[in-house]
């Protein structure tokens, strides 16, 4: 059976156009689009464009961040409190929001403790902050304390293709991407795991890291140890994103050809 040449034609020419609605819808549907975006289908592992050197694995105590203290050895010491009013904010598993009482850390870079007073910390990881505090405890007030801190207000943003969005704290050291993923519960069905961005400091000029989640040599990559403030966004794939804008179409069509119906129908029968 042979096929007319302008027919092939047309054929073509309706796949070609399926074909860059699907790109156009989904760039449309895509968030924090930039200038320095690239073609994500063409990434094999992954990605940086304005590459700013591998971030501390162990992240330094900064002035106003808050921190959480509880001593292991006594439940009663740094319980939670969600009626406290200078509690600050802990995710569980879920990415659900907790209020836990924390403590700010000053200008002068130190943290007010209850009846150790002030301590310096600017500058310290988590875990040199927790062993100085516990030392002060063990000498002034507690009998063999355990500390445990935590910073609660470091945390990182999923947009997109996740099974759950939002705001998820990283509550210790060395999270990676795939810890996050999986506080959120996965990707979506819909989601295209060749377009995964992280968005990373400055935000006039930021680091952005693509990532290609279909390869598993991807892991391997230190840039996927998360930093505070991350944005990390997925997009849908493009059939997805072709067939929600054609379903919106649809919607829109349908009371119109609703009413040309009711239109042709009441001419036919008045005729």
């Amino acid at each position: 059976m042979k096929f007319k040449k302008p027919l092939i034609q047309s054929f073509v020419l309706l796949f070609i156009t399926i074909g860059l609605f699907g790109c156009a819808a989904r760039k449309e549907r895509s968030l924090f689009n930039a200038k320095s975006d690239i073609v994500t289908d063409t990434i094999k592992q992954v990605y940086v464009v304005n590459d700013q050197g591998i971030s501390e694995a162990f992240y330094k105590i900064k002035i106003n961040d808050r921190l959480a203290i509880r001593n292991v050895q006594n439940k009663e010491f740094g319980a939670t409190a969600s009626t406290i009013s200078n509690s600050s904010t802990s995710s569980s598993n879920s990415g659900a929001i907790n209020s836990v009482l924390s403590y700010p850390v000053d200008l002068d870079g130190q943290v007010n403790l209850p009846a150790i007073g002030k301590v310096g910390v600017v500058g310290l990881s988590r875990r040199e902050a927790a062993i100085k505090i516990q030392e002060l405890y063990a000498k002034q007030l507690l009998r063999d304390p355990i500390i445990e801190l935590s910073v609660v207000n470091l945390k990182v943003t999923l947009l997109g293709e996740f099974s759950k969005q939002g705001n998820f704290l990283l509550e210790r050291d060395n999270t990676t991407l795939i810890d996050i993923i999986g506080e959120a519960g996965g990707i979506t069905k819909t989601a295209d795991p060749k377009t995964l961005k992280i968005i990373r400091g400055d935000r006039a000029n930021p680091e952005i890291i693509y990532v290609n989640l279909n390869d598993i040599n991807s892991l391997a990559s230190k840039k996927l140890v998360l930093q505070n403030n991350d944005i990390i966004v997925l997009q849908q794939t493009k059939s997805s994103a072709t067939t929600e804008k054609l379903q919106s179409y649809n919607n829109l069509l349908q009371p119109l050809l609703v009413v040309v119906n009711l239109a042709v129908l009441i001419f036919t029968v008045t005729r």
